[in-house]
């Protein structure tokens, strides 16, 4: 198959983009608009195989996105390309809703447009695979409560609406003109190439700086934590095997407090790489005011995805945080050139 990525250079979209070359033999077609958190350092290793190509969009430029469309003429779609960091949405909402729900849209249509076009054998076969967040469904309270395909939309956030708005748009295209569409909603993603904003990177990379490992509120806030490779396997499953019009739940079956997140990390760094002079990464802990409206709990039922198309996550939280700072570890220039901002420098 030939299949387009948005957002492919981000954290998600780019292990997605590594594990189609890397274990397929489909086609990518990368497209991406490289905002601060995309990064071509990130599928640099597979850059060069002749089934992937890049080209830098914006989703909501929709000449631009039909002009590839027409060039490439992809088999099929996943759509990953957002503005996905909640904090940012607080401060900041217009880029939000400019790509994740106006960019969706223009996607849907472009999309729409080509599937019409297509013969009867290519139009059968293809799929417009959206990729959301458990965040759409709001907060878990009731201990043992978790998210299923079937739990009402309840966001809490400017970034979880402009999720949600696009998961209605997705499945209204589907309803109303048939566009064959798959939607999967996964938990908290972790691992390697991710950016130093969300908690594990940012708690690794502000350890190895000996600087403060800010914690929000008491750090009693619970996350359900999935390896980043286990979501690329679940996404390709999901569109390899998935019916037109199915949701899917993706989680790594890995509830933790965001304080035992930290100390975990603290403890991992202090036996990889210890500080000196009887110092503990522990001690760096700053507890700092919480987010505004900060969701207590999150977590989700993947049994749908396990028992109608056989995916489990492969790692624990614990080897998949092991594998994380040891990555980043090994890594310091992807680290620095973060840091620095040039890894903006290369398109």
């Amino acid at each position: 198959m030939k299949i387009m990525v948005t957002g492919g250079a981000g954290f998600i979209g780019s292990a997605v983009v590594r594990r189609i070359i890397e274990h397929t033999e489909h086609t990518v077609i990368n497209l991406d608009k490289l905002t601060y958190a995309g990064n071509l350092e990130s599928v640099a290793e597979v850059s060069h195989s002749p089934r992937y190509s890049f080209i830098k969009a914006d989703i909501a430029d929709r000449d631009t996105v039909q002009a590839a469309f027409e060039q490439h003429r992809p088999d099929c779609i996943m759509h990953l390309a957002a503005e996905s960091h909640v904090d940012r949405s607080i401060a900041g909402s217009a880029e939000f809703i400019q790509t994740n729900i106006v960019g969706t849209f223009q996607l849907l249509e472009v999309a729409r447009e080509y599937w019409r076009g297509l013969d009867s054998q290519a139009k059968a076969a293809f799929k417009f695979h959206h990729i959301s967040t458990d965040e759409v469904f709001g907060d878990l309270t009731e201990e043992g409560d978790l998210f299923t395909e079937a739990t009402r939309y309840d966001p809490h956030s400017p970034y979880s609406a402009s999720k949600a708005s696009a998961d209605h748009l997705v499945r209204a295209w589907h309803h109303t003109y048939g566009l064959p569409v798959l939607v999967t909603h996964c938990s908290n993603n972790y691992g390697p190439y991710q950016f130093p904003e969300k908690l594990i990177p940012l708690t690794i990379t502000q350890a190895l700086a000996d600087k403060p490992l800010p914690v929000y509120g008491q750090g009693q806030n619970i996350r359900d934590w999935l390896y980043v490779d286990d979501h690329a396997r679940a996404l390709l499953t999901v569109l390899q095997q998935g019916k037109s019009g199915d949701t899917f739940n993706i989680g790594g079956h890995n509830e933790v407090r965001n304080i035992d997140v930290v100390t975990t990390i603290c403890d991992l760094l202090q036996e990889m790489r210890p500080l000196s002079g009887g110092r503990h990464y522990r001690q760096l802990i700053t507890y700092v005011q919480d987010r505004p409206g900060h969701d207590y709990r999150y977590a989700i039922d993947a049994e749908k995805i396990h028992r109608e198309l056989g995916w489990m996550p492969q790692e624990t939280f614990e080897t998949g945080l092991r594998k994380t700072v040891q990555w980043y570890l090994d890594h310091p220039h992807w680290v620095d050139h973060v840091r620095d901002g040039s890894y903006r420098n290369i398109q």
